[in-house]
């Protein structure tokens, strides 16, 4: 992929499909969270490890839930330069809520899927 330095909202979405699947898994320092090379394009291209790291962060307390050991929905929702990051069950009920004080992630929301105990955008379901 190109310099993502300057990249804007539209360009970076564009870039995020062209990808079709992975066949490289990479592990984040937290040890418990795996991801795909979109995810790892989407972090490098908007600088948001913290966003991986606040996802891994909370799945030795999500475990212990058996709808979420399988299969959780994050999304991130941007506004005013700050965001609300929030985990569903896959019927849409929410488990958990973390506000972000300040973010500059380019995008109004993403959403990210997390099955298997490796995160992924939804296109790569």
């Amino acid at each position: 992929m190109t310099n993502t330095a300057a990249k804007t909202a539209e360009e970076l979405i564009a870039d995020l499909e062209r990808y079709t699947g992975s066949e490289v898994v990479y592990r984040r320092s937290l040890g418990m969270l795996r991801y795909t090379e979109k995810v790892k394009y989407l972090a490098q291209a908007t600088q948001c490890y913290w966003l991986l790291d606040a996802i891994g962060s909370y799945q030795h307390r999500l475990q212990s839930n058996p709808r979420l050991q399988e299969f959780q929905v994050w999304r991130l929702v941007v506004e005013n330069e700050s965001g609300v990051l929030i985990c569903e069950e896959d019927t849409d009920i929410e488990v958990l809520r973390q506000k972000i004080p300040y973010t500059d992630f380019p995008l109004t929301e993403i959403t990210l899927y997390l099955t298997q105990k490796v995160l992924m955008l939804p296109s790569e379901y």
